[in-house]
């Protein structure tokens, strides 16, 4: 690990101030990933400027009837705040499925939707890797990519986005919130994250400097009929091999709103546009259902060892809107 300096923020803009005089600084919040990243080389720099003490930690209700969620605040406060719990339960139960106690005690929702990429190759600094090294090629294409992506891929890079929180507050068209040495500034979620194209180092459209100082949840009332459901490999916390975030208001049998949002699939959470345009409107059954997933993953371009993701993200759709449409019956 490379020596580095390491200084507290008392204010946000100290915490800008100092990241801009110094550009090898990193903002550290719990410290889950990046200090690991230190540790294996992937991440060297010459500072670290603690934010964890800034007033960012807060949770409350906006007055249009959504939440506001600051940055600083711990991935287990957001599972257990009751508003969360009651407005957007699927957001309590992606932060839940993502990590143990001890981590979420520690990580932050900042730093959450900023986590790299679990890629073996990237996290391996004697192994190529476009997002660690530009130019240096992507192994993964040729090599162990059961995991990777299917969706909005590119010949530079098929790592996945890790984030199981991001997923939920995709489904539910997060706004995240950021300061930088000009002033504030907000991206939408569907926007935040880049498209891979070939230049997969460049992972989000925030500015340079820029610190998160909060996510913002419209109000959504389809939002209290969600569910998340992750898929993984083994029962303990893993990363999902493919995850959804869905919420349905089902009224007569017909659909009159759905969110829905894959996980595991992408570079980034995966909004499913093309499916809830389909079942917006239509009847709330199996058939509905798995013709909407369809659709949605037409677009899939699996490699020969994560071809089975397509299957479990159609079965996985079908399966949590058939509960939910189940749900609204009763």
């Amino acid at each position: 690990m490379r020596d580095f300096g390491y200084q507290r923020a008392h204010d946000v803009s100290g915490a800008v101030a100092l990241l801009g005089a110094d550009p090898d600084a990193r903002f550290l919040g719990g410290g889950t990933n990046l200090v690991d990243l230190m540790k294996t080389g992937v991440e060297r720099p010459a500072r670290l400027v603690d934010v964890r003490e800034l007033p960012l930690h807060r949770i409350e209700v906006t007055e249009e009837g959504g939440l506001r969620i600051g940055a600083t605040v711990t991935n287990s406060d957001l599972a257990a705040h009751p508003e969360v719990r009651r407005r957007y339960p699927a957001l309590t139960q992606a932060v839940l499925a993502g990590a143990s106690g001890q981590l979420r005690n520690m990580a932050t929702v900042g730093g959450n939707l900023l986590q790299r990429t679990r890629c073996g190759y990237f996290a391996d600094v004697t192994k190529p890797c476009n997002k660690r090294v530009p130019g240096s090629g992507c192994p993964a294409v040729e090599g162990e990519h059961r995991n990777h992506a299917i969706l909005g891929a590119s010949e530079h890079c098929v790592a996945t986005h890790p984030s199981d929180m991001a997923v939920a507050l995709t489904a539910f068209d997060a706004v995240v919130s950021y300061e930088t040495a000009e002033g504030p500034g907000e991206l939408p979620l569907t926007e935040f994250y880049l498209p891979v194209g070939d230049t997969p180092h460049l992972e989000t459209a925030l500015p340079a400097g820029a610190l998160i100082t909060g996510v913002t949840l419209p109000p959504a009332p389809v939002a209290a009929h969600s569910r998340y459901r992750k898929v993984r490999e083994r029962a303990s916390y893993a990363f999902a091999i493919g995850s959804l975030a869905a919420a349905m208001d089902v009224q007569e049998g017909v659909v009159r709103d759905v969110r829905l949002a894959l996980g595991a699939v992408a570079s980034r959470p995966w909004r499913a546009r093309e499916a809830e345009r389909l079942l917006t409107g239509g009847p709330a059954g199996a058939e509905a259902f798995a013709a909407a997933a369809d659709a949605e993953l037409a677009a899939a371009r699996p490699l020969p060892d994560n071809r089975y993701k397509v299957t479990l993200m159609r079965n996985l759709v079908v399966a949590v809107l058939t509960e939910l449409a189940e749900e609204a019956a009763r």
